[in-house]
């Protein structure tokens, strides 16, 4: 290796969600070789702090509202790109991009061990002074901005491994604040995602939101019955019931119509 190992890195952390901005920053700070922390938590601060700081190091959430981590990088304009560790909570798509590209990646929820390899990683590639990294970095953003327009698989990690979910074995999805909760059947399964986003990935012809805090996948579903003030009852194939809120009336009796 050459450069220095001891060099001070600066590092962004680019992330909407504060919890995964604080979990990393923690990290961080312990790290002697780290004198410079900045956050920014949509892609417009992103463009501004890489501009303003230009930092070693940047932890990139791929997925966020409006600007894709493509996007970022593009709009910010770099000659020369900062080592990129991208976090991200989903898919498999995007892992595989990472992989294939052998690029670094750290998979929402992370653990302290994994997230303390991703640092001394990149510290090491900044002291080399010589990654070639930054046309694998661009293929991998490009591949993810232009990749499939549905989910069809979610990792979910545990503390001991990782597993892959077939979507449409989900039989419904609740909002659990920073997090959703997969329903399938009998087991249930945490990602660190809110539910517009996972929302936003998910195929409309399948999943419909009936309440706010709630998602259904249709083909899942063995009734649905009428409540009052709009409302309906929408009982699972599992068995479990789930009530929709009333500005969702118009979505469930597009449900139990026939379309023709």
């Amino acid at each position: 290796m050459t450069g220095d190992s001891n060099k001070s890195i600066s590092v962004l952390i680019v992330d909407d969600e504060i919890l995964a901005r604080e979990g990393i920053r923690m990290v961080l700070d312990g790290d002697p070789n780290i004198n410079q922390v900045h956050e920014a938590k949509d892609g417009k601060q992103a463009v501004q702090s890489l501009r303003a700081h230009k930092p070693d190091v940047v932890f990139m959430d791929v997925q966020m509202p409006e600007m894709s981590g493509f996007e970022v990088l593009r709009n910010a304009g770099m000659e020369k790109l900062p080592v990129i560790v991208f976090v991200t909570a989903y898919d498999k798509y995007a892992i595989e991009a990472f992989e294939v590209q052998a690029v670094d990646y750290v998979l929402k929820p992370y653990t302290l061990e994994r997230l303390s390899r991703a640092i001394e990683r990149a510290k090491s590639l900044v002291a080399s002074e010589n990654r070639g990294l930054d046309a694998r970095v661009l293929a991998v953003l490009e591949q993810i901005a232009q990749g499939p327009e549905h989910l069809t698989r979610l990792a979910v990690k545990s503390r001991a491994t990782t597993i892959f979910l077939e979507v449409d074995s989900v039989e419904w999805i609740s909002a659990a604040e920073n997090y959703v909760e997969l329903h399938t059947g009998k087991a249930q399964h945490l990602i660190q995602v809110t539910l517009n986003r996972l929302a936003s990935r998910l195929n409309p012809a399948t999943f419909v939101r009936i309440h706010r805090s709630l998602i259904v996948n249709v083909k899942r579903i063995r009734s649905v019955e009428p409540q009052f003030h709009g409302e309906y009852l929408v009982t699972m194939v599992s068995g479990d019931q789930l009530r929709s809120g009333r500005t969702y009336h118009d979505a469930l009796r597009h449900l139990v119509s026939n379309g023709f």
